[in-house]
């Protein structure tokens, strides 16, 4: 029986990762909740396990990834955002290239994705690589997502009575998933990212408007027809055809589903395309078990 390590299971996605990983069949270490500021009892608890998950800020999770750099043989995976433009990590997006579930089942470290990314990327990598959008495209990327993505303070204000009706964030343009949606989805210029809080707990849709008479000919059932073809073997990943103009945000809260829609009007030559998912489920712990079981050697859920 495999030995997993989550080294920060006291957050909200270490919590979901943990009562995840207690269904299957791996035995969880725990530490006392006294030493887990103390590094010596932390890495005692790393190098006994098979696999250490992360689930730490970006600092601490570099800092724990140095106490194991001595120890190759311990796998890990990095739920924080501070490995996903590292080249020597592999990204734990399985979907996102044939190979890419074979290198994640190989890999000695892995970072998990991040929610708004896992939107973008599974919407734009498929069409760069195409040749239906071109690698130098200049996008704005909207995104808005339930509140329990934010933090403890963010979870408290919402959770109250009188929250925040809906956010803009990140208003400065230099939000830390922008690199990671260059690198993985394959575009050399920074998009203009937008993402927003709404008040509901869990869900998420990350949004991509495009004027279609920028880069060529394609229709809005080009750009259709390719995301069907890259995903038509994933079990997590559907491509939706949907006609009703209207789309809800929190739909797929507590599933691990990414639903991809391209909306058309050819007429005009405008498309958006729309990825919804839970945040906390394909956008956090739900990815994480995905690659956990890939990097044990397990079948897929």
């Amino acid at each position: 029986m495999p030995r997993i390590f989550i080294d920060g299971e006291a957050g909200t996605t270490g919590l979901d990762i943990k009562a995840r990983l207690e269904a299957q069949n791996i035995a969880l270490i725990s530490i006392d909740p006294a030493q887990r500021k103390d590094p010596k009892a932390r890495l005692e608890k790393m190098i006994s396990a098979d696999l250490v998950v992360l689930c730490l800020p970006d600092d601490a999770a570099r800092e724990a990834a140095d106490m194991l750099a001595e120890h190759p043989e311990i796998r890990v995976l990095d739920a924080s955002s501070a490995h996903r433009v590292a080249p020597d990590w592999v990204y734990g997006f399985p979907e996102m290239s044939a190979s890419q579930a074979r290198h994640i089942a190989q890999a000695s470290r892995v970072s998990n994705p991040g929610c708004y990314p896992t939107g973008a990327i599974a919407l734009l990598r498929p069409l760069v690589d195409a040749g239906l959008l071109p690698p130098d495209i200049r996008l704005p990327i909207n995104a808005v997502s339930g509140y329990s993505g934010g933090g403890h303070r963010v979870i408290e204000q919402h959770a109250r009575d009188g929250g925040p009706a809906f956010a803009l964030y990140a208003l400065e343009l230099e939000h830390k998933h922008v690199p990671e949606i260059m690198r993985h989805a394959g575009l050399s210029h920074r998009p203009v990212f937008v993402p927003s809080i709404g008040h509901f707990a869990r869900g998420m849709i990350v949004s991509i408007p495009l004027h279609l008479d920028q880069f060529g000919a394609a229709t809005s059932e080009d750009l259709r027809q390719c995301l069907r073809v890259a995903y038509q073997q994933s079990r997590m990943i559907r491509v939706v055809d949907d006609s009703s103009g209207r789309l809800t945000a929190d739909a797929l809260a507590g599933e691990d589903i990414l639903e991809l829609r391209v909306h058309g009007n050819d007429a005009h030559r405008h498309a958006v395309l729309t990825a919804r998912l839970d945040n906390l489920g394909k956008g956090a712990s739900g990815a994480a078990l995905q690659n956990i079981r890939l990097m044990l050697g397990m079948a897929a859920a």
